[in-house]
């Protein structure tokens, strides 16, 4: 559904791991061995991935200024049990929260959580506002201000259901 670039950075897993579920058809990659084998999950931790999933999708509704689509385990109760460490740059000294080679899904979202903190580019990563949408996409507008994926889809949709409230 949407047409825009991918998230800079680690914040591309994030919107990835969200847009696994497609709303509108229902369809859920993660429910197949090449959609789990993209993000590095295993049958075993599906349960896992799809509560972070949803958790992920109601922090980008916030981001968007909209109310979670529905019950989910607060994110940052979901972040706090990921396993990170301080990796330090011996050239400059900088540091970053990193994942554990080989970490779980858990521990990736977490550490690109960090990365978009830490560059100011977290609160940009958003959530369509189309009830039957959701996608998760980077908000790459001077303003900060994008409310859907795709103007040309679900920003057309909702402008038109407006527009035939008005006339009837």
């Amino acid at each position: 559904m949407n047409e825009r670039s991918a998230a800079p950075g680690a914040l591309a897993l994030v919107e990835s791991l969200v847009n696994t579920l497609d709303i509108e058809t229902s369809h859920d990659s993660l429910a197949t061995a090449d959609g789990r084998a993209r993000l590095g999950v295993a049958a075993e931790e599906l349960a896992e991935a799809r509560e972070l999933r949803e958790s992920l999708r109601a922090a980008l509704l916030a981001h968007a200024g909209h109310p979670p689509h529905r019950e989910v385990t607060p994110l940052g109760e979901l972040l706090s049990r990921a396993p990170l460490y301080v990796t330090v740059d011996e050239r400059d000294g900088s540091a970053a929260l990193a994942p554990a080679p080989d970490a779980p899904l858990l521990s990736r979202v977490a550490a690109a959580v960090a990365e978009g903190l830490a560059e100011g580019t977290w609160m940009r990563l958003k959530a369509c506002e189309a009830d039957d949408c959701h996608w998760a996409y980077y908000d790459r507008s001077p303003a900060g201000r994008g409310r859907w994926c795709s103007m040309q889809v679900c920003g057309a949709r909702a402008k038109m259901r407006r527009y035939r409230a008005k006339e009837g």
